[in-house]
């Protein structure tokens, strides 16, 4: 019975570090550069996606050089290469709040590994070490009917559509994005087009869908990764403007501009890649 009982709290414990587990990954650079090469930001793009549905608790940037140069200079350089790849997170939504360490620990020793040649060693040292570590999971409560609360119908947005009025600013907090991208995430497609059909019933309603982006450096737009260009909040806005077009939105109602991030909500990063709508006439001031 011991034995058994030691074997399930064993088992517990290896699932348990498992989902704890920490992520990495490693940005190389050439000598005597911190720009980072096209190749190795088109690398920690991929990462950055991968981290999209994980619940980040911390990033740790550790900037790196090779054993040649002086110690002032490599402390120098391998914080200008974390700092570097910290730029690349902010330009890519990942909130600066999550970043707690972006160091330049200058010169390492050279890698004991199987290799004989010495500048490919000294590449592999010439990097910087990212370290994701996720939050850990929120303990199960076990619920019974009667400790689930009735739920409460509030004012929705749809609501708002129906009763708006000229200077109105209606926020989609459902319309959610992908980090990086001007499309929205797959459960925000149906009520998007519950938003259209109540625009659609409302055609006195002309208005400006406002896009915006998350952690971005003060009211810098963020980068869209699918063009590589910094506009993507204009390309949220866009999305949209485009999606209620094919639904029969009489594009003659609306227009679209991005908004930066000149209006963080200040709460959760994920509720500031958003759009809103901006009702600026309705009914007969429109004509």
């Amino acid at each position: 019975m011991n034995k058994l009982l030691v074997l399930i709290l064993f088992t517990f414990n290896c699932v348990f570090v498992f989902s704890q587990k920490e992520l990495t990954q490693e940005v190389y650079f050439d000598t005597d550069k911190y720009d980072v090469p096209n190749t190795e930001v088109n690398r920690l793009l991929l990462f950055i996606s991968s981290l999209n549905d994980i619940d980040i608790e911390s990033i740790s940037i550790f900037g790196f050089c090779d054993d040649r140069g002086a110690d002032t200079y490599n402390l120098i350089l391998s914080q200008q290469r974390a700092d570097a790849i910290k730029a690349i997170f902010a330009n890519n939504e990942i909130s600066e709040s999550l970043i707690t360490n972006v160091d330049g620990k200058g010169e390492i020793l050279l890698k004991i590994i199987e290799e004989e040649n010495l500048l490919k060693i000294r590449g592999l040292n010439r990097k910087v070490e990212i370290i994701v570590k996720p939050k850990p999971p929120k303990p199960l409560i076990k619920t019974t009917k009667d400790s689930i609360p009735k739920p409460t119908k509030p004012k929705g947005v749809l609501d708002l559509i129906k009763d708006g009025a000229k200077g109105d600013k209606i926020l989609f907090k459902n319309i959610l994005f992908k980090t990086g991208y001007p499309t929205v995430t797959p459960s925000s497609k149906k009520i998007l087009e519950s938003i259209a059909n109540a625009l659609i019933e409302r055609e006195d309603i002309y208005f400006t869908i406002q896009g915006h982006v998350c952690c971005t450096q003060y009211s810098r737009d963020a980068v869209n990764r699918k063009t590589k260009k910094r506009n993507l909040s204009e390309a949220r806005a866009e999305y949209v403007y485009n999606y209620f077009i094919k639904k029969g939105i009489d594009k003659k109602r609306m227009r679209h501009v991005g908004m930066r991030r000149k209006f963080p909500l200040g709460g959760e990063p994920e509720f500031d890649r958003r759009v809103e709508i901006l009702i600026t006439y309705t009914g007969d001031q429109a004509k």
